[in-house]
């Protein structure tokens, strides 16, 4: 990995790790159109640089959460059963999910689909006007269940949780700030997990801990005003523009690798 690649890497960590589009998705294919090498040393800086994006979280919602008790245990009951499901299924899920790329771009493109679909029945049947703070214990562990869903890659943890909240009425900014706060125990747990296996598997060169830094400074910076950036947006537009770039990114993958997915 040279330099630059690993700033690019950065930032696509940095735009992507918050918005329903699936970061995992997105660092796959970039490093393949990048052609860097899927070594260990690649899954490790992928894991690590998601610190840098968390901790975007922490800076910008770190008083709330520590102040309001209440909040932090709806998040704990949503991060239960992805942590179940994770931990049964995460094996299976790596080896094989993450390794079919037919899968991955067909599942980016259904959750585009159902954006789309879902924001058109929004317009003419429900209102969705509700706020956090409104959230049931028996709500917080559907959403976790939803998010549970999002360990398949393509299908973005993001996504599920805000449309697990906005089936619930939840405001898509409200959805999406939760979706953020969630983020904290989950990409914790997983990012922890994933470590673990690749301690003794990754010894770090001095150019390895340059390349890794600069990954993880550089996703932090762009979440930090991705994050301030989707919470704006969400006040005025719909999850319409999303489903719009899944299915066309989708639609250019499947054109570009044509028959070398099946």
């Amino acid at each position: 990995m040279e330099i630059w690649q690993s700033f690019v890497l950065g930032i696509i960590e940095g735009l992507t790790e918050f918005l329903p589009i699936s970061s995992t998705f997105h660092l796959i294919f970039v490093s393949k159109f990048l052609m860097i090498e899927n070594s260990d040393f690649l899954k490790f800086f992928e894991v690590f640089i998601q610190a840098g994006a968390i901790i975007a979280v922490l800076f910008l919602y770190g008083k709330e959460l520590w102040q309001d008790r209440e909040l932090d245990k709806k998040i704990i009951l949503s991060f239960i059963p992805t942590a179940i499901v994770g931990f049964l299924l995460h094996s299976i899920i790596k080896s094989f999910f993450f390794e079919t790329d037919w899968l991955m771009i067909g599942s980016f493109m259904l959750v585009g689909i159902i954006f789309i679909v879902y924001e058109w029945q929004l317009k003419k049947n429900k209102k969705i006007d509700k706020e956090i703070k409104d959230l049931t214990w028996k709500q917080s562990i559907v959403i976790g269940i939803g998010q549970a869903l999002a360990t398949l890659p393509g299908v973005s943890r993001a996504g599920a949780v805000m449309l697990s909240m906005m089936v619930m009425g939840q405001k898509r900014s409200q959805a999406a700030k939760y979706s953020f706060l969630l983020a904290l125990p989950t990409i914790c747990a997983a990012a922890g997990y994933d470590m673990f296996k690749l301690i003794g598997k990754t010894t770090l060169s001095s150019e390895e801990i340059l390349l890794t830094a600069i990954g993880f400074v550089t996703a932090f910076v762009v979440a930090f005003f991705v994050l301030k950036w989707f919470i704006a947006y969400l006040q005025k537009h719909t999850l319409t523009g999303f489903g719009i770039y899944r299915i066309v990114m989708a639609s250019v993958l499947l054109l570009i690798f044509g028959s070398a997915l099946f």
